[in-house]
């Protein structure tokens, strides 16, 4: 699975060559009218681990992904892969499972947000 196979509801949202890439999922729904723009699901793939400053990201070859639903809210591990097209290739699969409706984001709330939930659910076919 590579970035072509990325699928539909998923757009790049920025992609630097042999550098970071930003994956972000239905900017048409995250919009400011129907959902604020920072609550777009969104998977960020960076070299070295994130959290770190940039200038010590780049000393190690280890490659990461993070997704997050909201800036507060991220999936509960932090894979790591030794190239970015193995991060990429993971991303990219995790981004359709998510759009297939297989990935459990209600878990990753501890105070959950019905509405916004409940739109997910619908735009990913998710069923409890």
């Amino acid at each position: 699975m590579s970035i072509e196979n990325l699928p539909e509801s998923w757009v790049v949202w920025n992609e630097e060559p042999n550098g970071r890439c930003i994956l972000a999922y239905r900017p048409d729904v995250f919009d400011t009218r129907q959902f604020p723009p920072e609550c777009m699901p969104t998977l960020y793939l960076t070299q070295g681990t994130p959290n770190r400053p940039p200038q010590e990201r780049r000393a190690t070859d280890s490659w990461y992904f993070e997704f997050f639903l909201e800036p507060e809210v991220a999936l509960p591990r932090t894979p790591r892969f030794s190239s970015r097209d193995e991060a990429l290739e993971a991303a990219v699969a995790l981004a359709d499972e998510f759009d297939r409706g297989e990935v459990d984001y209600r878990s990753w709330y501890q105070v959950p947000r019905e509405a916004y939930l409940d739109k997910l659910d619908e735009l990913t076919g998710r069923t409890e």
